[in-house]
């Protein structure tokens, strides 16, 4: 297979029975019609999995004070950037 971007040679990797093309030159990723909502779905579920939320502060903070929690601020630790992270 061709990449459509640089013309050079794709792999298929199959991640998770998703079916990844991704470019030996230019490390462009492709996929086929239907992966990217799998692969979403998949995320989802994992982060369902692995980020519960913390527990309720007793009272919780007041209106308009400083809030501390660590809600999204999972970015870097997502289950599709380790997808490609081997």
């Amino acid at each position: 297979m061709e990449c459509p971007k640089c013309r050079g040679r794709m792999r298929t990797f199959d991640r998770n029975g998703v079916h990844i093309e991704q470019c030996d030159n230019c490390r462009g990723i492709f996929l086929d019609y239907g992966e990217l909502e799998t692969l979403s779905r998949m995320e989802a579920q994992w982060a369902q999995q692995h980020y519960a939320p913390p527990p309720p502060a007793h009272g919780g903070p007041a209106w308009g004070a400083p809030h501390h929690g660590h809600y999204g601020h999972h970015r870097g630790h997502s289950w599709v950037g380790m997808l490609f992270s081997s």
